[in-house]
């Protein structure tokens, strides 16, 4: 579960519910209109689907669950794990990983090192490799475009909302009691639409394109330590070039921790 996003929902659904609260008091009730949420909301998913095929839209849902159910990676161990890799296979020989990588929990490693082992041409491998890391960029990017196309037509559909319900009030002028909530509930709308935007479909939309950097960093790491291996670099050469992703404090940490 990632703390953050859920903290920063829960924190920004109650800072706003909160203010709403001590402004309106007990005419809380005046702040909710299903009719402008449907609005916002409906007109919102209609135009994602004018804008996306089918496809993209419902394999949303799945894209969007890596905001919340993330599992941390530590690049540090992943660099770790191949350097092993690259001494076993120094001392051993490279058919000796084929046995090696059976506790291996990442299937992009497994299907690095098994082209390795089976004595594939490198560019081949580092062309399969590189085309997987594509394809997973074009899922999440598919994703993270839906939300952001959300956050986008939320407002304007909105302010679309907020157009109907004046028109409806000016045509009610006649009874100037009206005119007051009439205004209201025709501003509801373009608040609706600035709050389902900036606070759930633009916040998550950077959270997943955050999540998409992390995991195409963490397969890169893979392909230049499946490709230094096979080459048959020294595991230290291997250490140094993928060292090269990360920052310097931490790999400052790691050399640290060796040395104890």
């Amino acid at each position: 579960m990632d703390l953050a996003t859920l903290i920063g929902l829960l924190m920004g659904m109650s800072l706003v519910g909160y203010a709403i609260f001590i402004g309106a008091g007990d005419q809380i009730g005046a702040f909710i209109d299903p009719l402008s949420m449907m609005i916002v909301i409906g007109g919102s998913i209609a135009a994602v689907l004018t804008s996306f095929p089918l496809a993209n839209f419902l394999r949303t849902g799945k894209v969007l669950s890596k905001a919340f159910l993330h599992k941390e990676q530590s690049c540090q161990k992943l660099i770790n794990d191949l350097v092993s890799y690259a001494e076993i296979a120094r001392r051993d020989g490279i058919l000796s990983l084929e046995n090696a990588i059976r506790d291996a929990d990442d299937p992009f490693i497994i299907q690095g090192i098994q082209m390795a082992v089976d004595g594939t041409d490198p560019e081949l491998i580092e062309a399969i490799m590189n085309n997987e890391l594509e394809a997973i960029a074009g899922r999440h990017g598919s994703g993270k475009a839906v939300l952001d196309a959300i956050g986008k037509y939320a407002p304007a559909y909105g302010m679309i909302g907020t157009l109907v319900g004046l028109v409806v009030m000016l045509m009610n002028m006649d009874d100037p009691d009206a005119i007051g909530p009439g205004m209201a509930v025709a501003l509801l709308t373009t608040m609706y639409g600035s709050i389902f935007a900036n606070m759930f479909a633009l916040p998550l939309a950077d959270k997943l394109g955050i999540r998409d950097d992390e995991e195409l960093m963490m397969k890169t790491i893979v392909i230049k330590g499946v490709m230094s291996i096979q080459s048959g670099d020294n595991p230290r050469i291997v250490e140094q070039k993928l060292k090269t992703f990360l920052p310097p404090a931490m790999r400052g940490e790691s050399e640290q921790e060796e040395q104890e």
